[in-house]
């Protein structure tokens, strides 16, 4: 049976699959240039692809396309679904939606007198000498105010009028309008008029109804509101392309990843859970290979495509109830990723006056310059020309028919044409290898300060920490963010090219459900917070299909100073003082002071069932040379690093053995990326195929 795991990224879609059937593993092998294989102890392989997530004149979707180059399937036979036994997958799809504003056409029905209360927000200013001040789109198309009206203690101030309702609601489906978001004052508690419309909305015949009390069952009628809105906007986008794939593989058992770093089974997959689904594979595969490695404390850092995720781990995963992502606030669990748009496609250009590095990326298509289809100057580029990715190192998937490698002339050539433009300009007198160096050290800060944001900045002190680099661009710069941050040791996985779908099939699954609370922290609130987690509990153990598991039960609450709004999350227990005590601690970390006469107010609490997965083994190498004897290197090759050129020998990853030790500057090249050892760093192999790298 083959098992899937696939992260459709911006740029590249990675694939990892599990299997034990000798038939494919024996043809893939003839391929060893497109494909990994990795044999386990137990009969079977790991084997790890990865294509280009578009390719119009190619595929259609990039994630079913792998598993038809994999099982040896053309484009127009089924695929034979009784050899799959399950497919777990992450995907940007409602992400990019996001970005591009392309979801659903949506109304928003609100409280009247409500009308303006989402795009009013909380006033906040991100810039705050902004003169001219550009407020973000909203996510839906009308607003329809409906008079209604509970107060805050859930006496019916103003009953709905059905009729009324019934008209307005049918006046705007027949505008061609199939989404809809509800969301009235004070229904995270009194949900009946919620409930009453969104019958209403069915009879008409919205096809996606998303109801406050249900998508964010919390107080604050902005943030309930933007969250139920974003997921009206993005579920029928997800819902098309969850039955996409589900059609293609009809009888499989189909998983997706959450934001929170959950799996959830592919038909209760919804819009405000998919925004960080595909980053959030990363932290769960950075974090469980970390964790087998030995490391407790990790930096993970995702380098992709199109963009860089960043995140701290200290023991549990670090979640955020409140979130921006692109303009869209949401209030539901998401992991607590720092993400900045910074990729190998992030494009270079010089404005007149400065280096500048992204936020445009050049994608997968048309890609970096050295992709053969005429694009722009990217930070890959800035790689190839300092000799550090060298194109017979780098698949050949190349140019119209997808078989060149890539283009190291072009690169050479605008980088030249580059240099004299920024000479004309500022009479500076850099060699095009120096203007390279540039970019990559302006996009090295950019990323290094992403870190700090997540660490530094929140008492913790990174110099402790390791950093597990992944991602297919992870390896090239490792050595150069370390250095900038103070740290001392990195951690490369034999899978860190494909870090994300791997994380797919280490993952757990997971449900979180919360309820608000908002009363202060005495003994004698204790056993309604009881109340409320066993109700949040049966909650969420119906999403969760609990055959023949054991499941482990996570118990939270958040905890704010009365009269401030920045919640701090604890563990529940029974003792008022030591949930007191754990807040401090962490308040005293986060902010440096406590204030002692005040009361502790609980916001609301979340129950999380964790229901546990079988994942794929590591195998364990073992050394067949003597010590004494070093590893070969293939060849060596020029590299531009500290400001002048070296001559650095390249290995492969698979002729390493445990024990070995290579001195920087090197270069070490995998078949899914490039690992750049730089001077006065030392990488050595583990016996479980770790790369460490440590600054001497």
């Amino acid at each position: 049976m083959l098992k899937v795991f696939a992260d459709r990224g911006g740029t590249f879609t990675d694939i990892v699959a599990l299997t034990n059937n000798q038939a494919i593993i024996d043809r893939l092998s003839r391929h060893p240039e497109r494909f990994l294989i990795v044999a386990l102890p137990n009969q079977q392989c790991i084997i790890v692809y990865k294509l280009l997530s578009e390719n119009p004149e190619q595929y259609q979707d990039a994630a079913i396309q792998g598993i038809r180059d994999i099982m040896g399937i053309s484009g127009n036979e089924p695929i034979p679904t009784e050899a799959i036994e399950i497919v777990k997958m992450g995907t940007t799809v409602a992400t990019n939606a996001l970005l591009e504003r392309k979801g659903d056409r949506v109304v928003l029905f609100i409280t009247k007198g409500f009308k303006d209360a989402l795009r009013i927000g909380y006033q906040n200013r991100p810039n705050i000498f902004a003169r001219h001040i550009i407020l973000p789109t909203m996510l839906y198309e009308q607003v329809i105010e409906i008079d209604e009206r509970y107060d805050a203690h859930g006496n019916e101030l103003i009953p709905i009028n059905i009729e009324q309702v019934r008209n307005d609601l049918q006046a705007v489906y027949n505008t061609g309008i199939q989404s809809c978001a509800i969301v009235f004052m004070h229904s995270d508690r009194y949900p009946k008029h919620e409930q009453k419309i969104a019958h209403i909305a069915q009879e008409i015949g919205f096809t996606q109804i998303s109801v406050s009390h249900q998508v964010s069952p919390l107080m604050k009628l902005v943030s309930r509101g933007d969250t139920t809105v974003v997921d009206a906007y993005l579920t029928p986008i997800l819902r098309r392309y969850v039955n996409q794939i589900a059609s293609q593989l009809p009888g499989v058992k189909l998983m997706f990843m959450k934001s929170d770093g959950g799996l959830v089974a592919a038909e209760q997959f919804q819009g405000k859970d998919s925004i960080l689904s595909g980053p959030a594979g990363g932290i769960v595969g950075a974090v469980q290979t970390s964790k087998r490695a030995g490391f407790e404390l990790v930096i993970t850092f995702d380098m992709g495509g199109t963009s860089t995720d960043v995140a701290h781990f200290k023991g549990e995963y670090e979640r955020q109830l409140d979130s921006e992502i692109a303009g869209a606030r949401m209030r539901v669990p998401v992991l607590a990723i720092n993400t900045i748009a910074a990729g190998g496609g992030s494009i270079l250009y010089f404005d007149g006056s400065s280096y500048r590095v992204g936020p445009k990326s050049a994608g997968s298509n048309p890609g970096p310059a050295c992709y053969r289809r005429g694009g722009p100057l990217a930070v890959t580029d800035a790689n190839v020309m300092l000799g550090k990715i060298h194109p017979q190192y780098f698949p050949s998937v190349f140019g119209i028919d997808g078989n060149l490698p890539l283009d190291k002339d072009t690169v050479i050539q605008q980088f030249t044409q580059l240099a004299q433009d920024i000479q004309a300009a500022t009479f500076n007198h850099s060699t095009p290898e120096q203007v390279a160096a540039g970019f990559i050290a302006i996009a090295v800060e950019n990323m290094a300060n992403a870190i700090k944001k997540i660490s530094l900045q929140r008492g913790y002190d990174v110099s402790q920490y390791v950093l597990c680099c992944f991602g297919g661009a992870g390896g090239q710069v490792a050595c150069l963010i370390a250095d900038t941050l103070g740290m001392k040791k990195i951690f490369l996985h034999p899978y860190a090219g494909v870090l994300s779908a791997y994380g797919m099939g280490l993952a757990d699954v997971r449900a979180i459900r919360e309820g608000g609370v908002e009363q202060p922290l005495t003994q004698a609130l204790i056993p309604k917070l009881h109340q409320l987690m066993h109700y949040l509990e049966t909650q969420a153990r119906s999403e969760i299909n609990e055959a023949n598991s054991q499941t482990e039960i996570v118990k939270k609450v958040n905890l704010k100073y009365e009269g401030t709004n920045s919640t701090l999350t604890v563990n529940f227990a029974d003792d008022v003082v030591s949930m007191r005590q754990e807040f401090e601690n962490e308040h005293k970390s986060r902010y440096g002071f406590i204030q002692l006469e005040k009361t502790l107010i609980v916001e609301s609490a979340s129950v999380e069932v964790i229901q546990k997965m079988e994942t794929p083994d590591e195998p364990l190498i073992t050394r067949t040379r003597s010590l004494a004897e070093a590893p070969e290197a293939v060849e060596i090759v020029k590299m531009f690093t500290a400001d002048k050129w070296h001559d650095t020998p390249v290995y492969r990853r698979e002729d390493l053995q445990p024990e070995d030790s290579i001195n920087g500057p090197a270069i070490i090249v995998e078949k899914i990326s490039t690992i750049v050892v730089e001077s006065n760093w030392q990488a050595r192999l583990t016996e479980y195929n770790h790369l460490i790298l440590q600054r001497i």
